[in-house]
């Protein structure tokens, strides 16, 4: 499948800013069932972008720019070419062992309903991959997909106590469980076209789509997207991953001075019109 992706994001700052930083991982990287055809970043202000790799191997991009700023606009498009690999991850190199990803953070740490609840849903069943499958579905079947009561700092304690939240919380939950059973897990951050099946749930996801990944020895990383209850297919477009959100996030920064800063996002990833046309 040929995906094209167009990501705004918009700062709007009353009285104007006196200057900002942003740290962008915004950009795929190639590997078995990802192609990526056409990409570019384009920033309103005039600046340069600082393009290097990060700890965990994403492709970021920095850049500062000097106020007064009443608007800043992040603008990414491009087109990527994708292949069903059940979720499966290869050809990539990556920079660390999987134990690193059994390390709790702040989002991550579980308590002991957590534990009590990853323990149940895998019962007994020696297969990991089938644990997996099993932690899935059940936190799927646990959790309501619900924009309001979470936010960028929600943890994944947090979120299961209320039983709901967005992408980022459910992949939480996931990473929390899997490690909890010894399972080494990380967070991904990308898009999803359409956004799949949560468009039929009603879980539209306005600055892209996240879920998790796991290593299964002889097999390796592979995705598991709690939210929609399935593993990553062609429609799924992967950019970072990392400990977890804040590892991954697609935008961070800061701003220096100023008032009130509002920020609006739109998105659409959809099938390219060449493909269809072709």
């Amino acid at each position: 499948m040929r995906i094209h992706v167009n990501h705004a994001t918009t700062y709007t700052y009353d009285p104007p800013a006196n200057g900002a930083i942003q740290i962008l991982r915004l950009t795929p990287r190639n590997h078995d069932g990802q192609y990526v055809v056409s990409w570019r970043i384009d920033v309103s202000e005039s600046c340069r972008l600082q393009a290097h790799q990060d700890a965990f191997g994403n492709l970021t991009h920095t850049f500062a720019v000097d106020g007064p700023i009443s608007e800043l606009r992040v603008l990414v498009e491009g087109e990527v070419e994708t292949q069903d690999t059940a979720g499966v991850i290869r050809g990539i190199s990556e920079r660390f062992p999987p134990s690193l990803y059994m390390r709790e953070t702040d989002l991550t740490a579980p308590n002991a309903v957590l534990r009590e609840f990853a323990l149940d849903a895998v019962g007994s069943d020696p297969d990991r991959l089938a644990k997996l499958h099993t932690l899935m579905d059940s936190i799927g079947a646990a959790m309501t997909y619900d924009p309001d009561p979470t936010h960028a700092s929600t943890s994944a304690i947090e979120a299961f106590e209320l039983k709901r939240g967005v992408c980022q919380d459910y992949a939480h939950i996931f990473i929390a469980c899997a490690r909890h059973i010894g399972i080494p897990a990380r967070y991904v951050s990308g898009y999803l076209v359409g956004d799949g099946a949560t468009a039929a749930q009603g879980a539209g996801h306005q600055a892209g789509h996240g879920w998790a990944e796991a290593h299964i020895e002889g097999l390796g990383w592979v995705g598991f997207d709690a939210t929609n209850q399935m593993c990553p297919i062609e429609t799924y477009v992967r950019v970072a991953v990392g400990l977890d959100y804040l590892n991954a996030a697609p935008v961070r920064g800061n701003r220096y001075g100023g008032g009130d800063e509002n920020l609006s996002v739109a998105l659409s990833v959809d099938q390219s019109s060449r493909q269809i046309q072709g």
